[in-house]
């Protein structure tokens, strides 16, 4: 019997990112957990204070990083591009990477969020480099503000059947 009937099933458009602080691990065996915490301590007092501003949600802690969820896409991409540049200009010792991706999704129990636009946005985050910020080219026509970005090509990603057009987006002032 399915517990959930059909029309109980709730589609969403939202924004998510994936953000993760890049050689982590590697960090953490090098200069010890009381190095690590305090590392992580800043990275979530940063992402905790740019959320709030922005109008993000925080959907859960990963360990190094997080899922961000957020209704419009500017204010997600915003964020994301405003913890990168923070991250960056603290000196901290771990470098910032992110994948964001919008698109409709399932919401599950009212907090979790399960689509193509979860599975891209993760998946974006592997790939893209220390510092650096990956989106799906679609992404850019959504948004409303100005946005600096870099094509990267298509890339293929996994559990897409197509190559998708990747664009870098940059804080304005760190092009």
């Amino acid at each position: 019997v399915d517990p959930t009937p059909e029309d109980e099933l709730r589609r969403v458009d939202r924004t998510f990112a994936f953000i993760d602080l890049s050689g982590f691990t590697a960090f953490t065996d090098a200069e010890g957990d009381g190095a690590a915490v305090r590392v992580l301590e800043e990275f979530r007092r940063t992402v905790r204070w740019v959320v709030a501003r922005r109008g993000v949600r925080i959907a859960k802690w990963l360990g190094d990083g997080a899922m961000l969820v957020g209704v419009e896409p500017e204010q997600t991409v915003e964020a994301v591009v405003e913890i990168e540049a923070r991250v960056h200009r603290s000196e901290s010792p771990l470098p910032l990477r992110a994948g964001i991706a919008r698109g409709p999704v399932l919401l599950v129990e009212g907090d979790d969020h399960i689509g193509d636009a979860v599975n891209l946005a993760s998946r974006l985050c592997h790939m893209a480099e220390p510092q650096q910020v990956l989106a799906p080219a679609s992404l850019v026509s959504l948004l409303m503000v100005n946005t600096v970005e870099r094509s990267i090509g298509d890339r293929d990603v996994d559990g897409f059947a197509e190559p998708l057009p990747v664009v870098e987006l940059l804080s304005a002032d760190r092009p």
